[in-house]
């Protein structure tokens, strides 16, 4: 009977811990430590993320892409044609025909990269 008594006392002791004077700069530390650290992979992976980019975009200059998408081009009327045949012919049908399809591509990527840009610089 004595051991439980020592155990309940034991864990009342425990539960009610006396706050050690040093508490408050130590929570300090550690939030300038996590901080830090956060503000070091947010940097290092937009680094990666650049470099990744030029990469990327060296390797598609690299890669002829402007011929293919001139090629592609012609695709996309052939099929545009054959599809006004088949269709009626709409507005989307003759604007992705026309090659305005790539260039509405590349504006929502520019619109959504100002907006990544901006959520970046609003978190720094």
């Amino acid at each position: 009977m004595a051991e439980i008594d020592f155990e309940r006392r034991l864990e009342r002791l425990f539960g009610e811990a006396p706050e050690a004077p040093d508490a408050q700069a130590f929570a300090e530390r550690v939030e300038r430590r996590l901080n830090r650290g956060w503000t070091a992979r947010r940097w290092l992976i937009g680094a990666a993320g650049l470099a990744g980019g030029v990469i990327g975009a060296s390797q598609l200059l690299m890669s002829n892409l402007f011929h293919r998408m001139e090629t592609a081009e012609q695709s996309a009327r052939a099929l545009g044609q054959g599809l006004s045949r088949v269709t009626p012919a709409t507005d989307m049908v003759s604007a992705l025909s026309g090659g305005y399809g790539l260039w509405l591509a590349v504006g929502l990527a520019v619109i959504t990269l100002g907006f990544v840009v901006s959520r970046m610089i609003e978190e720094i």
